[in-house]
């Protein structure tokens, strides 16, 4: 297995919180040991925060915005609002102050 690139589909989806933390733990260490590229779909805000450096949101039958984390939420668009600065988003934007490197 010596590819670049690694593409992942909703892989926290059913996972308990300890579980998720560890699979980020993996991914981490993978990415800077391994320098993959990670392209991961996901719903999971938690994780979306914890690893991405650049986020492409889907909505309206299109890619919609392309950018850092701080500049997708402050990409206005009715999907982002309700998405990412819903009640749930706001409780996952919490990482972005513990993790700078999504800045």
């Amino acid at each position: 297995m010596d590819t670049p690139l690694l593409l992942l589909d909703e892989p926290t989806a059913g996972l308990d919180p300890d579980s998720s933390d560890g699979f980020v733990r993996l991914l981490r260490s993978l990415h800077r040991d391994l320098a993959l590229t990670v392209i991961m779909v996901t719903h999971d805000l938690d994780t979306l925060f914890e690893l991405s450096t650049r986020i492409a949101v889907l909505a309206d039958q299109r890619v919609i915005v392309t950018a850092k984390p701080r500049d997708v939420i402050a990409f206005r668009h009715p999907f982002i609002e309700d998405f990412f600065l819903g009640e749930r988003g706001q409780r996952a934007m919490e990482l972005l102050r513990e993790y700078p490197f999504a800045i």
